[in-house]
């Protein structure tokens, strides 16, 4: 059994079918085996329980996890059967959430460049009592960091583009890179970033 499928990502919705998190294969397949969830086929949104699941053969040039007596299609989108609230996930602080937020441009200059060439810059410099915080951590390029250096922006007359926060949870800020082209059908970045009325 390839460990490198188990841990692939399965976008797990809600029993209303709205997104809510971001399991691994091996997770989605107990809870789909425990019977707290249905495999949905992102084709036609046919939902299969685990007995209908095993008996479809795997699509040839898809994954599959081998076992001895057969061989299980990967699934990549599970809904819940009772789950019908949804929890508050907070994204972890991580230099790769940090770019994605940031969208990999610097927040004084708002140059997009290539990774390398970014650093994190806090904001209210570390030497200032400055935390490494989602509020206070920002992608600056190298040019723009070094002309910060140790200061606060208002101290090198620099202006942040926007303020830094905490972003909220969705399941783009998974922590796996695989992308999953049938989560479109579930998962908008309309849906995700329009501004909600009052």
């Amino acid at each position: 059994m390839n460990t490198a499928i188990l841990q692939r990502p399965t976008l797990v919705l809600n029993r209303d079918w709205q997104p809510i998190h971001v399991a691994t294969v091996a997770r989605a397949l107990v809870m789909v085996y425990q019977g707290t969830a249905f495999v949905v086929d992102p084709d036609d949104f046919s939902m299969y329980s685990w007995s209908d699941w095993t008996e479809l053969a795997p699509v040839d040039g898809d994954p599959f996890i081998q076992s001895v007596s057969l061989r299980l299609r990967v699934p990549e989108v599970v809904a819940l059967k009772e789950f019908d609230r949804v929890p508050f996930h907070s994204v972890p602080f991580s230099r790769r959430n940090l770019f994605k937020r940031d969208h990999n441009t610097c927040q004084y200059c708002g140059r997009q460049v290539a990774a390398e060439l970014l650093t994190i810059d806090h904001v209210i410099p570390r030497a200032k009592g400055g935390e490494s915080t989602w509020e206070n951590c920002v992608l600056a390029c190298t040019d723009c960091n070094r002309r910060k250096g140790s200061r606060t922006p208002e101290e090198a007359g620099m202006k942040l583009r926007r303020k830094p926060v905490r972003p909220k949870w969705r399941p783009l800020y998974a922590s796996r890179e695989i992308r999953v082209e049938s989560w479109t059908r579930f998962v908008s970045e309309a849906y995700w970033n329009v501004t909600l009325e009052k």
